[in-house]
Formats: structure tokens, sequence, C-alpha cells
């Protein structure tokens, strides 16, 4: 529950910042909140995770082989922090020259 109250805050802020886009960018604009939002929840969990449990997990392979590797959790938030930065990309790409919102959406990127 708390993750959707977090996404929902996140799209109202982003969505502020949106308000004021074209209407034939409307749609595409409100995929790209949607995703940004999700991710930006996601992606503060995942930290939180990694900072609680360290970037490396143990493993068992087989009877008598152990070992370390990145964890699954540094794996997805890798992944998933390119794709953050790319969606946040096309939004500012989005944003109408000169309306200043494009710092009101990196302060929202820096809230990270």
């Amino acid at each position: 529950m708390a993750g959707r109250t977090q996404k929902s805050k996140e799209l109202k802020r982003l969505e502020k910042i949106f308000k004021d886009i074209r209407p034939d960018k409307k749609e595409t604009v409100r995929k790209l909140i949607e995703n940004a939002a999700f991710m930006e929840v996601q992606l503060s969990s995942l930290q939180k995770e990694i900072i609680e449990k360290g970037p490396v997990s143990e493993y068992q392979n087989g009877e008598n082989q152990w070992g370390t590797k990145k964890s699954p959790e540094v794996e997805i938030y890798n992944t998933m922090i390119k794709n953050y930065t790319a969606v946040v990309k096309q939004l500012m790409e989005l944003l109408p020259e000169g309306d200043g919102n494009g710092d009101e959406l990196l302060d929202f990127i820096g809230d990270k």
C-alpha cells in the first residue's frame, strides 16, 4: 500500500511539472510520467534493500561450491536506473523551451 501512495505522490509531482504540455503530446507524456513515477518508487525501495543487505550476496552452487556475486537487487537497480534515465531524458525533451519546468524536473530527480 505504501508503494501505491508513494507512486501517487510522484505522479502528482510530475503532472504538475507537465501541466502546460501541448495537447498533442499529453498522452505520450502521461505514459512516460507513469513509468517514471513507478521507477522512482522502485529505485528508492531497491536502494534501501541494497543499503541493508549490501551489494553482494553469497550463493551455493552444488554441495561444496560457494561464492559471492552481485546481489539481485543491484542487477535490477542497474537495469532500472538506465531505463529511468532514458524516460527522464524523453520527458526533458518534451518540455517546452524556456518554461522553467526543466528545473523542476531536475529537482524531482534530485529528490531521489
